[in-house]
């Protein structure tokens, strides 16, 4: 999940926070789990088939399950021995209430995690320019990303970015077309596409573009839109009234400039229920980068696909973008591909596979995607001070 959270860290201390012994993340995990779960499919109308399957990922990244997008940073944040506050996102406010009360339940001293809910950006800024807070992550859009660095830039603070992305996939003329088209597919409509790292636009050899054209169709005709509760859904609504409408006109702006819609049929993708903000998803051909949905963030079902001639035309429309979060090149030649990454402007670079942050991998966004990392030894590191100590014996 991408959503606007804030954390907050107060003055680190020399002294391991955790040290009570409470319930175990096993015993949290069973009693919480499904209500968790439910509760992430009515905010965000994530499938309840896969809700479950995110509190376990956060719980294998941290002692106890709260919800993915804050694991990265909370959890260090907490093991390093700060105070933390935490500011969520109005679309999904009960988040930090149930991480908080799961915390305090494992054993946390009472106040060193905190939140607040609030609609004001003054009462933020109150916060960030607060001499007591000394680091700040948030993850969100540009836009907001942008207003916290100027209200920090204020006084000498650490601050960490994850902003948005426009990740793209290059699908070479080596690979087996069946296979690549199951991935890139789930890679760009998982959770209606609404993933830091979900693919934004792919670029296919041309060689194979019309062959794989096909195969997204096949893999698409399968695919089940519908109400989020029902375990056989696999695509629910979008967050917002707003992002369906983004998600819309970028959509219109593409079919209005020769873009080509060629989304195969299945009656999911147009007899939706009756509420919410459901977004048909959508296959364009077609496509360039005078077009919005290949250059600004979409974070929505939407698979634009461009033709290339090769590995250099590919890394340079790859390249050729504000954000640089991820990327991925898809191709049976794994050293050519580690040949090819090291060309690509994004902090991630995967090959054969996308949409996974790794644990122990720096998580970092190049260009307006972020500064800061998160995850790995390095992402723990931005959670506490260094301190050198030179000691010379005193003369005799």
């Amino acid at each position: 999940m991408c959503l606007e959270t804030i954390t907050t860290l107060s003055p680190v201390t020399n002294e391991p926070i955790l040290t009570r012994k409470g319930v175990s993340s096993e015993d949290l995990r069973q009693k919480k789990q499904d209500e968790l779960a439910r509760e992430v499919t009515e905010q965000m109308g994530r499938p309840i088939a896969y809700t479950g399957v995110e509190i376990m990922t956060a719980i294998k990244r941290g002692s106890i399950p709260p919800y993915l997008t804050l694991v990265n940073s909370l959890v260090p944040a907490i093991l390093a021995g700060n105070a933390v506050i935490l500011k969520p996102s109005p679309q999904t406010p009960t988040i930090v209430e149930q991480i908080t009360a799961a915390f305090m339940e494992a054993g946390l001293p009472k106040d060193v995690l905190q939140y607040l809910h609030c609609g004001s950006f003054t009462l933020l800024e109150t916060l960030l320019r607060s001499p007591q807070i000394n680091h700040i992550s948030f993850t969100g859009s540009l836009t907001g990303g942008l207003a916290v660095q100027k209200v920090a830039s204020d006084r000498i603070v650490n601050v960490c970015l994850e902003l948005g992305g426009k990740d793209p996939a290059y699908v070479r003329d080596d690979v087996d077309l069946a296979w690549a088209a199951e991935e890139i597919v789930d890679g760009a409509i998982f959770n209606s596409g609404q993933s830091c790292c979900a693919i934004e636009r792919v670029y296919v050899h041309e060689r194979i573009h019309n062959a794989f054209i096909a195969e997204i169709k096949k893999v698409l005709s399968q695919y089940r839109v519908g109400d989020p509760s029902d375990p056989k859904t696999q695509i629910g609504p979008v967050i917002s009234k707003q992002s369906k409408e983004t998600i819309q006109t970028q959509v219109e702006d593409a079919i209005k400039k020769g873009a080509k819609d060629e989304t195969p049929e299945n009656d999911t993708f147009k007899n939706f229920p009756p509420n919410g903000n459901y977004v048909k998803p959508t296959l364009l051909t077609g496509v360039s980068h005078k077009m919005s949905v290949m250059t600004k963030e979409t974070f929505g079902p939407v698979i634009p696909v461009m033709k290339v001639s090769g590995d250099d035309e590919a890394v340079r429309w790859m390249n050729d973008s504000e954000f640089g979060l991820t990327a991925s090149v898809w191709t049976k030649d794994v050293s050519a591909a580690e040949k090819l990454i090291e060309r690509v402007e994004a902090g991630t670079v995967f090959v054969n596979r996308s949409d996974f942050p790794s644990p122990d991998l720096a998580w970092t966004g190049w260009k307006n995607s972020g500064r800061g990392v998160a995850l790995s030894r390095f992402g723990f590191e931005q959670f506490v001070k260094l301190k050198s100590y030179h000691i010379k014996d005193y003369p005799r």
